[in-house]
């Protein structure tokens, strides 16, 4: 009898080795994939690579941010983005949403979530800073901010590498791939030209 059913067990077996592997192997991939969400915030840690940052935003600006009375771009005009902070920005035409006085920073942090160090992120406004003192602050400076531009951007202690004053502008634009950004913090004026 034994050697009768020697055939059937043989195909049960292969069935069920075969059933194994593909159980290894999915779970090789959902490692995987878990792994490449464990290793984004690396990709941020670049000052070219703004991968994770949050494109839109609120209009909402902070306390004591000045309206800059005869901006270049007046709000609801259309410019061109000549910025790469994130994929798809470059090249972008979009309307001006808001247009502000301050000193801007590009600042270098460590996410207060974990992962690599983000080198000169820009840009960062004195007013989204936490009790930063007089305008402008010198590069090499320590601060905390209060911004929330990218995941663990916020309450983070940060150096600053740059600092201009100048007028800095929310945007609305749309992605190549058809996002809808709107409120975009921030570009500066340098980083506009007009739409023709």
């Amino acid at each position: 009898m034994f050697k009768k059913l020697n055939g059937k067990w043989t195909i049960f077996l292969l069935a069920a080795f075969i059933f194994i592997l593909g159980a290894c192997s999915n779970g090789g991939d959902d490692e995987a994939v878990e792994g490449d969400d464990e290793t984004a915030p690396t990709e941020q840690s670049t000052g070219g690579d703004h991968s994770h940052m949050e494109m839109s935003g609120t209009g909402e600006v902070p306390e004591g941010l000045v309206v800059e009375e005869n901006p270049t771009y007046e709000v609801g005009s259309k410019v061109i983005i000549e910025a790469d902070h994130m994929e798809g920005m470059m090249g972008a035409e979009a309307t001006v949403s808001g247009a502000y006085h301050t000193t801007v920073y590009a600042i270098s942090y460590t996410p207060t979530t974990g992962g690599e160090r983000v080198e000169n992120h820009k840009w960062v406004i004195h007013e989204e800073l936490v009790n930063p003192g007089d305008a402008p602050l010198a590069p090499g400076t320590e601060v905390k901010t209060d911004a929330v531009h990218m995941a663990g951007m916020e309450d983070a202690t940060a150096t600053i590498d740059s600092a201009e004053e100048t007028t800095v502008y929310m945007v609305d634009f749309t992605t190549p791939s058809g996002e809808e950004v709107k409120f975009h913090k921030w570009v500066t004026e340098d980083e506009l030209s007009p739409a023709e």
